[in-house]
């Protein structure tokens, strides 16, 4: 029998969906799994017939790969990652490829990366999103490591990921060591903001005009023949108009207390880390958290019970202010998310394409959207664009969307409707859009009681000074400075 192309190692459904997908795009996969009644039964269930080839060890699973040898690992994030790389560097030989297709965490991949590359071998951390059907069908696919690797791993992922309307795949490289896991950190970031941003837009509507489910189903449905077509937006519309077997709208009995795996919690804490203000997704985050204690809520909804005002004005034309408010939010979530990655590209060298990122993310994945197409146009015009706001097409969009917003987040505060992320996003803007901010009295405090000196608008930037404000403090200043 032929060798195989590439192995997989963890056969859970994102482990099988993506054999399935390989084998249904002409590649040859030998599959392995710890617990190897797994890979009896899917050599005797969905695999059966197909050109898949079960292995019951990994001298098995090395013996039937085509060299240089590929290893792609679908278990889960952490030292599962860890352990299999080590049994692999036993049973593989220099110039082979182990892959990590999980949601791993981008300062593991970099010490990984340089581990495997140390004993011979080359590695790639790759970033899958789109799920378990993406699996299957075309996921978007963001892979970095070992440069090397990549004409090894091109066709089969090239082959297998997403395309969009002119045959464009959605998987390039990303860049060295941690890039593709970066990349892939920031998407799921994106992806908290974007699924809080339309969480506040319904319930804006829903509890601020009092509109049903099956009105919301609508609504939702007419905004993704809008520009916020969007997958997130299409699920939005489908869950609104999901009943159970009783006519009752299902997300209605849906406790509100969400859950999360940890990836956007990474994204604000590496925004920190670049000193990046990610604030919007930042507050994504802290959502689910409030979210979480629901208990608690309860109790003090109870204390500080208040109504919703009954809405008195023209129903339509604010229901499109939120629409224009939800696109404006949306695209400070990608401007702050584009503003990071290119901050750590700086930090750790890395050479990102962000027109191809947009591209990666413009099909097979949670965020696709035809919005991202945009994305790529304005940094395929400049790839040294600053942020997303400088554009001449996004800046002409803001312009006409930031009435609406200010109507809209205003309508929410006195109302006492939360939307925190529809406020930061509008905060921010308002802040970078703001000539003077009024750091220059927080740097006279810092001075004040630290002696952290500051710069003056009448001297040349670089150039620091300290006053002693209370006449008893001398003149000595912090040795250092930090802005």
């Amino acid at each position: 029998m032929k060798k195989a192309d590439i192995g997989l190692i963890g056969l859970a459904v994102m482990g099988e969906n993506l054999v399935m997908n390989m084998e249904s795009k002409g590649f040859t996969v030998a599959v392995y799994n710890r617990t190897v009644e797994k890979v009896d039964k899917f050599i005797g269930g969905r695999a059966a017939g197909k050109n898949i080839i079960g292995c019951h060890s990994l001298e098995e699973l090395r013996d039937n790969l085509e060299t240089p040898r590929k290893v792609f690992l679908m278990v889960k994030a952490g030292t599962a990652v860890d352990d299999f790389i080590e049994k692999l560097l036993t049973v593989l030989e220099p110039g082979d490829v182990i892959i990590d297709g999980g949601n791993s965490h981008f300062p593991d991949t970099m010490r990984r990366t340089a581990y495997v590359e140390s004993r011979g071998l080359l590695y790639v951390g790759c970033g899958v999103s789109g799920g378990e059907e993406g699996a299957l069908k075309g996921p978007s696919m963001m892979p970095g490591g070992s440069p090397k690797a990549w004409e090894y791993v091109k066709p089969i992922f090239q082959g297998i990921c997403a395309k969009v309307e002119n045959g464009d795949a959605c998987c390039d490289w990303v860049g060295e060591n941690g890039a593709g896991h970066f990349v892939k950190m920031v998407h799921n970031g994106i992806e908290y903001g974007d699924m809080q941003l339309i969480c506040e837009a319904y319930q804006l509507l829903r509890d601020g005009l009092g509109m049903t489910s099956a009105e919301l189903h609508d609504v939702f449905a007419a905004w993704n023949k809008t520009e916020l077509d969007s997958y997130l937006i299409e699920i939005t519309r489908d869950i609104l108009g999901y009943q159970d077997e009783n006519g009752e709208t299902t997300v209605e009995h849906i406790l509100d207390r969400a859950g999360q795996k940890g990836t956007g919690k990474w994204t604000g804490i590496a925004a920190l880390d670049e000193a990046v203000p990610l604030t919007l997704i930042s507050e994504a985050v802290f959502a689910r958290c409030l979210s979480a204690q629901k208990d608690e809520r309860v109790k003090a909804s109870a204390l500080y019970a208040h109504e919703y005002p009954k809405f008195e004005g023209d129903r339509a034309a604010f229901i499109e202010a939120v629409r224009k408010a939800l696109y404006a939010s949306k695209i400070v979530s990608y401007a702050q998310g584009y503003t990071l990655m290119r901050s750590a590209a700086k930090t750790y060298g890395w050479n990102l394409n962000y027109g191809g990122i947009a591209l990666m993310w413009r099909g097979g994945c949670i965020i696709r959207s035809v919005f991202l197409g945009k994305i790529k146009e304005a940094y395929d015009k400049n790839p040294e664009l600053e942020n997303l706001l400088m554009d001449d097409y996004f800046s002409a969009v803001m312009k006409t969307l930031v009435a609406s917003w200010r109507e809209v987040v205003a309508y929410a505060v006195k109302a006492g409707i939360p939307m925190p992320a529809f406020s930061s996003a509008l905060s921010w803007f308002d802040g970078y859009t703001t000539e003077h901010l009024p750091a220059n009295l927080l740097q006279a405090q810092r001075d004040y009681f630290g002696a952290h000196t500051y710069e003056r608008i009448d001297a040349p930037r670089g150039q620091f000074f300290h006053t002693n404000w209370t006449g008893r403090g001398g003149n000595t200043a912090a040795s250092t400075y930090n802005a």
